[in-house]
């Protein structure tokens, strides 16, 4: 059950930014309050660091929306997926992350152009940092900022 865990945890924290692309994975956790209290915190998050003005607010808010229902679909399926994990086979058991995995995708087609036009109403800096909270979510910043260790390096 490690494995199936781990993945679980894996998929539910990528697409809680398709939902994820920005920010930090988090653990799968069945309280449906404390999903939605960590998607708040993510959008607030994510306003914050990308210094959203006045006039990026209608596009900003369509982000949101759509950051809070693609979080709903997965914690739904993943929800699901954890009520069922001590009795499901192994087809239903790839059924269900094949649900998952396609949910994440169709989560991250319906971000794309709703961001896009968001960051297309951005000024270079926030451009900037878009990058780099998407690229690396919140510890690419710190690499970013105290320079990149190889791996392995003491």
């Amino acid at each position: 059950h490690q494995f199936n865990y781990a993945s679980l945890r894996i998929v539910a924290a990528a697409a809680a930014l398709a939902a994820t692309l920005a920010f930090a994975p988090t653990a799968y956790a069945a309280d449906k309050g404390n999903h939605e209290d960590r998607t708040e915190l993510r959008i607030s998050h994510m306003h914050a660091k990308l210094k959203i003005t006045p006039a990026e607010e209608g596009d900003w808010a369509r982000v949101a929306e759509t950051l809070r229902d693609n979080a709903k679909t997965m914690n739904a399926l993943s929800q699901t997926r954890h009520e069922q994990a001590k009795t499901t086979t192994a087809v239903e058991d790839l059924k269900s992350y094949g649900e998952i995995t396609e949910a994440h995708a169709e989560g991250i087609r319906k971000l794309t152009p709703v961001f896009a036009d968001l960051y297309a109403s951005m000024s270079d800096e926030q451009k900037k940092e878009a990058d780099t909270l998407f690229r690396h979510g919140d510890q690419g910043r710190a690499m970013h900022k105290h320079g990149h260790k190889k791996m392995g390096a003491k």
